[in-house]
């Protein structure tokens, strides 16, 4: 097919290549009017003491990051507001999912706030996709009290992969909030796992939320989790599903029997509350206090948080080493060699990886 343009008679026309489309974006935009200031360290700690929201949200985000710049100006923040921390009290609460975390942090943090006073920072952990990396980052949406409260703190974090969903940074996190004034901090895990553990190792008090129906006492019994709980709330308690709750906290009553006395020296309670219709609050508060006041009567509070301080330093070597480890030029070439070693079944795994770890500590 010949297109007119092409034809003999209409050689000696030209074609226009149009008009200049305009910039889309302003060419007169002064950027640097909308763009921050960047902060100094000392400025930093001296707007997170003094309580600056945004400040604080500023340092979490530096905290967070995986540039080494900006993980450099995080560790002179925390270092500097480390004498301004430790006076909060620290609840981790998890629970299988649907069993109403997020409803009952916005019920109990309402409910102490209106209580007791003081400040409450809550930080949510949510889980990255393991194909895209992304976070919804919704559990806000779910604290519709909370979130419009003056006196709380909310930020939702990405798990990035870390260890069993729980942000590797919330131990730095919580150090800054407390350094900001939160006397009550709340620490959400993405679900039942192994996030309980690395949750455990940074909270005073670990809140287990169950919904009735999950399973007899040997169901109980066979959760690791109820083994490092100091507390489990039966939610839902309301309506049609109350016998149901209650015949649930007596089954966790009697599997908690079976298992040996916890170091605290303080056996874990089972209570039932309905975080939709707010009963029970009191009564889970009233625990949560009775316990603090048991462990710093006994001495255990302090002795768990130097045990946390400790567990926070191997486990900061352990991710040094393996990033370090990765990140070797000679190591990312020999894996390759070692790969194809081990996928033609000239080496064995073990045999692999010894020689990958000899060369990178030799």
């Amino acid at each position: 097919m010949i297109h007119p343009e092409n034809n003999e008679e209409y050689k000696g026309l030209t074609v226009n290549s149009g008009v200049e489309q305009p910039a889309r974006v302003n060419p007169y935009l002064n950027r640097d009017r909308f763009r921050r200031r960047q902060l100094s360290v000392a400025e930093m700690v001296e707007g997170i003491v003094k309580g600056d929201i945004t400040i604080l949200s500023q340092a979490v985000t530096l905290v967070e990051s995986i540039n080494p710049d900006h993980q450099a100006k995080a560790q002179e923040v925390i270092e500097k507001c480390l004498p301004y921390s430790g006076s909060s009290i620290r609840i981790g609460i998890s629970g299988v999912p649907g069993a109403g975390k997020s409803t009952s942090i916005d019920v109990f943090g309402t409910h102490v706030l209106e209580r007791t006073g003081g400040k409450l920072a809550v930080l949510a952990i949510d889980p990255s996709s393991e194909r895209t990396k992304g976070s919804i980052l919704g559990d806000k949406t779910r604290m519709e009290k909370l979130s419009v409260h003056p006196k709380s703190f909310i930020r939702p974090s990405p798990s990035a992969g870390s260890l069993g969903g729980v942000a590797r940074k919330t131990r730095e996190t919580i150090i800054l909030c407390e350094a900001a004034g939160f006397d009550k901090i709340f620490v959400e895990t993405v679900g039942v796992g192994q996030s309980e553990t690395a949750c455990h190792s940074m909270v005073d008090f670990f809140l287990l939320l169950q919904v009735a129906g999950t399973g007899d006492e040997l169901q109980g019994i066979k959760r690791g989790i109820m083994e490092i709980s100091d507390g489990i709330v039966i939610n839902k308690c309301d309506g049609e599903n109350v016998d149901r709750c209650h015949m649930a906290a007596t089954n966790f009553r009697n599997a908690l029997h079976f298992f040996p006395k916890p170091e605290s020296g303080w056996l874990p309670k089972v209570l039932c509350y309905s975080g939709f219709y707010g009963t029970g609050v009191k009564e889970v508060w009233d625990m949560i206090y009775e316990y603090i006041d048991f462990v710093k009567q006994n001495g255990y509070f302090q002795y768990r948080r130097n045990e946390q301080s400790k567990y926070w330093m191997y486990e900061t070597i352990n991710e040094q080493l393996h990033r370090s480890f990765y990140n070797n030029p000679e190591i990312k070439e020999m894996l390759k060699n070692a790969e194809r070693s081990v996928l033609g079944g000239e080496k064995t795994s073990f045999a692999a990886a010894g020689e990958l770890l000899d060369h990178y500590f030799s």
